[in-house]
């Protein structure tokens, strides 16, 4: 019951900042929380970072931990992911997620794709060196 929408994305140069947005519209249990995965070119989907505001819990990849941030405006009923310090690897089509009811209610911020039932379109993210 839950739509998702990406946006922010665009072209950067390596070292710049880039906030995408998540907006969420339907409120279920779903909206308890939210992952972001991104797929590179010729690459596998892969997890960055997922949250469960349900059971305050929040896991981050190593490739970007200490550089991404996950936070939301429930007034908005937007979830974001601000990308600091982008490197050129970081280059992907980015994508929220929606897990399965189950996780929200247990509150665990799962980094497994397959436990996901809900994405969105994705938003090109590209970074130059």
């Amino acid at each position: 019951q839950v739509q998702l929408v990406e946006s922010g994305g665009g072209s950067v140069q390596a070292g710049d900042s880039l906030r995408l947005s998540c907006a969420a519209s339907g409120r279920t249990l779903s909206t308890l929380g939210i992952g972001w995965f991104r797929q590179a070119p010729g690459k596998e989907r892969e997890f960055v970072t997922a949250v469960s505001w349900n059971g305050g819990n929040t896991r981050y990849a190593e490739s970007v931990k200490d550089r991404f941030t996950i936070s939301r405006d429930t007034a908005k009923n937007t979830v974001y992911l601000q990308m600091n310090s982008l490197k050129p690897e970081d280059t992907a089509v980015y994508y929220c997620a929606a897990p399965k009811a189950i996780y929200a209610l247990l509150g665990i911020p799962t980094a497994d794709a397959k436990q996901y039932d809900r994405w969105g379109q994705g938003t090109q993210v590209t970074v130059s060196s």
